[in-house]
C-alpha cells in the first residue's frame, strides 16, 4: 500500500501545472472603520499584485474587525468582482491580534504578508519582502523604517519619537538584532507561523511573534522601509496619530519584560541595592561614633549598641529610613528577577515541547 501511495503522490507532483508550482501568497489586511479608503486601497493592492502574477499566485484576505461605518459592506461589494479576494467579518471589534489570528486560520498561502489598511507602507514593499524571505530562507521578514536605509515621513514628532524610542528599547531587549519590533508589515513563512500558537489580542501580537520566533531560533530578517502617513491622503487632512500615550508606554515596558524579564527586574534591583549603600554607610558611621561616646557603665555590648543606634537615628533618621527602604526594595526586585528567569526557562521548555508535538502532528497529517 505504501508503494502505491508513493506512486500516486509522484504522479500528482508530475501533473502539477507551471501555474501551480508558483509560490502562493496570502495578503492579510485587517481594518476597523476605514470606509473612506477601503475600496481605493484594496484596489491598489490588487493592481499591484497583478504585476507579480508571473511569479506568484495570490489571494487577499480582508478582515472587517467589527466596523460600524459600512467598511464591511464596501469590502464585500469589492470582493464580488474578484475570485481571489475574501472577506472575513467580526461582529464586534476584537482588535488587531484577534483579527490577524482569524485571517491566519483561513488562508492557504505558502507565504503570508500582513499590511496596514491605510497603506502607510506602499504595496511595493510586498515584492521586496517576498524576495528577501525566499533568498534568505527566513521565517519572518519585517519592513523596517528604523534600520539603515529606512525612512519615516509625515508623522507627528511625538509619535515618531515615541515609536522610535519604543522600538529601540524593545530592540535592546530582543538582543539588539531587530530595528523594528512593533511593525505590523511583515512576511511570514506560513508553516512556521502555524507553529507559534499566538495568543495576543491587540498590537502586542507583533511582539509575540518575534519573541516566540526567537525562542525557536528562527531566522528573522528586515528590509529598509518607508513609513509615510501622507502619501495616500489625496489632499485630505494628514492622518492624525491615534496612539494612546500611556497605553503605548505600558505596552513597550511589558514587551521589554516579556523579552528579558530577569534583566528588566534585576538591573533596577542591583542599582537600588548599590544606591542604598550610601545612606546606610552614613548610618553606620554615626552609629560607630555614638558607640564610642557611650560610657561603659551603660551595660553590656548589646545595650551600648542599642544606645548608639538610637543616637544615630535621632541624628540622621533619613539615613536609616531611605537606606533601609531602598535596600529592601532592591532585594525584592532581584528576587523577583530570579523567579522570572526560572519561569521564563520553564515556559521556553514547554513551548519547545508543544511546538515539537505540533510539528509532528502536521507531518503525520500530510
Amino acid at each position: 500500500m505504501k508503494a502505491i501511495k508513493s506512486v500516486v503522490t509522484l504522479k500528482e507532483k508530475i501533473k502539477k501545472s507551471p501555474e501551480q508550482k508558483k509560490p502562493f501568497v496570502s495578503i492579510v489586511v485587517p481594518a476597523y472603520n476605514e470606509a473612506s479608503i477601503v475600496e481605493k486601497n484594496l484596489g491598489e493592492i490588487c493592481e499591484y499584485m497583478k504585476t507579480l502574477e508571473n511569479e506568484y499566485r495570490w489571494e487577499l484576505i480582508f478582515v472587517d474587525d467589527g466596523s460600524t461605518d459600512g467598511t464591511g459592506e464596501i469590502a464585500e461589494a469589492f470582493a464580488r468582482k474578484r475570485e481571489n479576494v475574501h472577506i472575513l467579518h467580526h461582529i464586534f471589534n476584537f482588535r488587531m491580534g484577534q483579527a490577524l489570528r482569524f485571517a491566519f486560520n483561513n488562508l492557504k498561502g505558502d507565504y503570508v504578508v500582513t499590511l496596514d489598511m491605510d497603506l502607510s507602507y506602499s504595496p511595493d514593499h510586498i515584492e521586496r519582502m517576498l524576495k528577501k524571505i525566499r533568498e534568505t530562507r527566513a521565517k519572518i521578514v519585517i519592513a523596517s523604517p528604523y534600520m539603515k536605509g529606512g525612512k519615516v515621513s509625515n508623522v507627528s514628532w511625538i509619535r515618531k519619537v515615541l515609536s522610535a524610542g519604543a522600538n529601540r528599547f524593545l530592540s535592546l531587549s530582543a538582543k539588539g538584532k531587530i530595528s523594528t519590533v512593533t511593525g505590523m508589515v511583515r512576511t511570514y513563512d506560513r508553516r512556521f507561523l502555524k507553529m507559534l500558537d499566538l495568543r495576543a489580542m491587540d498590537t502586542d501580537i507583533n511582539q509575540e511573534t518575534i519573541y516566540k520566533a526567537q525562542l525557536l531560533g528562527a531566522r528573522i530578517e528586515e528590509i529598509p522601509a518607508h513609513l509615510d502617513w501622507g502619501s495616500k491622503s489625496d489632499g485630505a487632512k494628514r492622518r492624525r496619530s491615534s496612539i494612546r500615550i500611556l497605553k503605548s508606554i505600558f505596552s513597550c515596558l511589558f514587551g521589554g519584560f516579556v523579552f528579558r524579564p530577569g534583566t528588566f527586574l534585576m538591573l533596577p534591583g542591583f542599582f537600588l541595592v548599590l544606591l542604598s549603600f550610601y545612606p546606610l554607610t552614613w548610618a553606620l558611621i554615626h552609629t560607630v561614633n555614638f558607640y564610642k561616646k557611650v560610657p561603659p557603665s551603660v551595660g553590656f555590648f548589646d545595650l551600648r549598641l542599642s544606645e548608639a543606634i538610637a543616637g544615630a537615628f535621632r541624628l540622621s533618621p533619613h539615613s536609616f529610613i531611605i537606606g533601609g527602604f531602598t535596600l529592601m526594595l532592591g532585594i525584592q526586585l532581584v528576587s523577583l528577577g530570579i523567579l522570572a528567569l526560572q519561569n521564563k526557562r520553564y515556559f521556553e521548555d514547554l513551548f519547545h515541547l508543544s511546538t515539537m508535538i505540533q510539528r509532528n502532528n502536521q507531518e503525520n497529517n500530510k
